[in-house]
C-alpha cells in the first residue's frame, strides 16, 4: 500500500506546484501593468506568445501586443483578482482593474501555458469601460 501511496502523493504535489506556478505567472503579468514594468510583463510570456481580444486582436505577436496593449498600463491603478482557476496547462482569471480615473474594468482571460510561461491569452471584456484607456462604455 505504501508503494502505491507515495507515487500518488508525489504526483499530487507536482500538479499542485504547476498550478501555483501558473497562478504566479498570471499575477505577476498583471502586476506588471500596475507597476508599469514592461520587463515584468514580458518575462511571463513564452517566445511564441500570442494575444487575442475583442478589440480586434487575433493571435497577435508579442511585439504587436506591446505596441497595441502596453500603453494602457498608464491608466491602470490597481488590479484585484476575483478568481484564478488552473487545470492542467490551461487557466482562467477573472479580475478587476481600477483605472487612474477610478473606473472599473472587469475582464476574464483564458491562458495556456508551455514550459513554465504563458503561451497564449484570450481576453474577454466585461461590464465597465472594456479596457483601460477606452472611452466606450459597455453595459
Amino acid at each position: 500500500m505504501k508503494l502505491i501511496l507515495i507515487p500518488v502523493m508525489l504526483c499530487g504535489m507536482a500538479i499542485s506546484s504547476k498550478a501555483q506556478n501558473a497562478q504566479k505567472l498570471i499575477r505577476t503579468y498583471l502586476m506588471g501593468y500596475e507597476k508599469k514594468d514592461w520587463n515584468m510583463v514580458a518575462g511571463q510570456f513564452a517566445d511564441d506568445f500570442t494575444f487575442t481580444s475583442p478589440a480586434g486582436d487575433d493571435h497577435i505577436s508579442l511585439a504587436t501586443y506591446k505596441e497595441r496593449c502596453w500603453g494602457t498600463s498608464q491608466f491602470v491603478k490597481k488590479v484585484e483578482f476575483s478568481k484564478i482557476i488552473i487545470q492542467g496547462s490551461c487557466g482562467f482569471a477573472i479580475y478587476n482593474i481600477t483605472t487612474t480615473d477610478n473606473k472599473i474594468v472587469r475582464n476574464t482571460e483564458y491562458y495556456t501555458f508551455q514550459h513554465g510561461k504563458i503561451k497564449t491569452i484570450e481576453c474577454f471584456f466585461g461590464p465597465g469601460i472594456g479596457y483601460p484607456g477606452s472611452t466606450k462604455e459597455f453595459k
